[in-house]
């Protein structure tokens, strides 16, 4: 018996992956580098910091700690000012008319992102109040693979993780949702989120009766 659902926010509500690749490539230039978008998509479901160290990695750059906040902040800085002009014409097709399918069948839905501006980019795109909660990268101590933005998520809807079905476009959330037990349907493609139980390429003309079946 399925009773919530848990989103991620990047490439399954918006598309702000476009503006961390921005941001992160920004941040590469300046320290004398180039990386491709083949490689931004390594770090999805990443965190921040972990993100710096993989593109100082491709680089070959070696940096004290406190210069890497540093560089962080930056990167930061140059994200929110794209984050900034969001307005609700940024939501991804579909997700509206499926969280609203949600709502009318009374299954309860939360955030959990990895992202540390995931509450600014809700209040950007209108969806704050529809939320029962946001979990995001201020609330959490561990990063996906560990499922605990998700188990946070279940716990503030009082649901257990197998009533709860995830919905992640990166590989390491999904294999977070997997490790805390909860149901896993992959947003992309199916080559890099194959471990879902369901794999789907966005939410148009999706129906909530389409991914019961199957998750099966």
């Amino acid at each position: 018996m399925i009773k919530a659902c848990i989103f991620d926010l990047d490439g399954v509500i918006v598309d702000t992956a476009k503006y961390h690749f921005i941001a992160w490539r920004k941040l590469a230039n300046e320290l004398g580098f180039d990386f491709t978008e083949k490689e931004n998509e390594k770090l999805k479901g990443v965190s921040r910091m972990g993100s710096l160290n993989l593109i100082l990695e491709w680089g070959g750059i070696k940096m004290e700690e406190d210069k890497k906040v540093e560089w962080a902040t930056k990167k930061n800085e140059w994200y929110k000012e794209h984050i900034l002009d969001m307005g609700e014409e940024e939501i991804l097709p579909g997700v509206r008319q499926f969280l609203n399918e949600l709502k009318a069948k009374n299954i309860q839905y939360a955030l959990g992102s990895a992202s540390k501006n995931a509450a600014a980019v809700m209040n950007k795109i209108g969806l704050t109040e529809e939320f029962v909660t946001i979990i995001d990268g201020t609330k959490t101590t561990k990063g996906k693979p560990d499922p605990q933005v998700f188990q946070m998520g279940a716990e503030a809807m009082g649901v257990q993780a197998e009533e709860c079905i995830v919905f992640e476009d990166a590989a390491k959330g999904v294999q977070a949702a997997l490790n805390g037990n909860f149901y896993a349907v992959g947003v992309g493609s199916p080559e890099s989120l194959g471990a879902a139980h369901m794999v789907i390429s966005g939410f148009e003309g999706l129906t909530f009766d389409q991914v019961l079946q199957g998750i099966q």
